[in-house]
């Protein structure tokens, strides 16, 4: 939901009972407008946190009721429920959210992503993941490791400060993790400078000088004078 909606939301749960939370009621309250307002409740009442019922008053007057709900979907005592054991999600699920992807994702690092994910479980049982749901997770957990993360600290991120209880869709938490606290690139480093390679000592055959070269031969006075002569 958009973060209008959410405090929207929040602001009605803690309104008495009986309060009014007409469009014009909460523009009045708070600067967005009407049009914004209204759309954070249509917001709300897709997601169930808000039921819109029209009943009539004494007198005879028709009026909308506006029925704040706790849990999502919740329709009160009285609504029919689904029957035991009944799919009430299409099959698959909602789509997991997008991960962060390496710039280049050899098949060794995305193996090794794939083995880190593996082995999650054993840190926390909750976090058993399918196969599936580990393949889409991989990348992102290959573009930490190509940012000179250690598998520890991936593992030690995506394990430590869990929320309490049964987790409904782990893979969820560790991609909205893996995005979240993405830490920067790795600073530039630049390239060592090659070794500077030092020759032995040699004695020249021309002057008896001494110089450094790899092999035995003439000194550069003695070379550059045969060069002249020539």
């Amino acid at each position: 939901m958009s973060l209008l909606a959410i405090g929207l939301g929040v602001h009605i749960q803690s309104l008495p009972a009986g309060a009014r939370v007409d469009i014009k009621s909460l523009a009045a309250r708070f600067p967005e407008g009407t049009t914004r307002i209204a759309a954070a409740l249509r917001e709300l009442e897709a997601h169930g946190y808000l039921r819109r019922v029209r009943e009539r008053v004494p007198g005879g007057r028709i009026v909308t009721r506006t029925i704040s709900c706790n849990q999502p979907g919740h329709s009160g005592a009285g609504a029919p429920r689904p029957a035991p054991g009944k799919r009430t999600r299409p099959p698959g699920g909602k789509p997991l959210p997008a991960v962060p992807q390496p710039a280049c994702l050899s098949p060794v690092l995305l193996r090794q992503a794939t083995d880190l994910l593996a082995c999650l479980h054993r840190d926390d049982t909750r976090l058993l993941l399918s196969s599936h749901d580990a393949a889409l997770l991989a990348p992102g957990v290959a573009a930490w490791l190509e940012r000179d993360v250690s598998p520890a600290a991936v593992r030690h991120a995506l394990t430590t400060d869990l929320p309490p209880g049964a987790l409904h869709r782990p893979a969820a938490l560790l991609a909205h993790r893996l995005t979240a606290q993405l830490p920067p690139p790795p600073p530039f480093r630049a390239p060592a400078p090659p070794p500077v390679t030092r020759h032995p000592l040699q004695t020249c055959d021309g002057c008896d000088r001494a110089f450094r070269a790899p092999a035995p031969g003439r000194c550069r006075d003695c070379r550059s004078r045969l060069l002249e002569a020539a």
